[in-house]
């Protein structure tokens, strides 16, 4: 559930220009991150680090973009 006060922030922001909104945005972010990352954070960045490893030394091959996009789009359904 939304508060009073955080739905009034919202739509503050909303109103602002879109640079300034692009601030806010960068400033918020910012503000977390001096929290301490988790363990599943510190898991995906281990995993993150050993898949690129594996791509570095030609123990995989990469996929392109496009075609990866492509399955995806067509395994959810979106595309025929």
């Amino acid at each position: 559930m939304v508060s009073d006060t955080l739905q009034q922030i919202e739509q503050d922001a909303l109103a602002l220009s879109p640079e300034e909104r692009e601030l806010l945005a960068e400033r918020l972010l910012r503000s977390t991150e001096d929290t301490e990352p988790t363990e599943i954070d510190s898991a995906w960045v281990r995993e993150a680090d050993r898949r690129y490893e594996e791509y570095r030394a030609g123990r995989v091959q990469g996929i392109p973009g496009d075609q990866i996009f492509s399955q995806i789009r067509r395994e959810l359904g979106w595309s025929a």
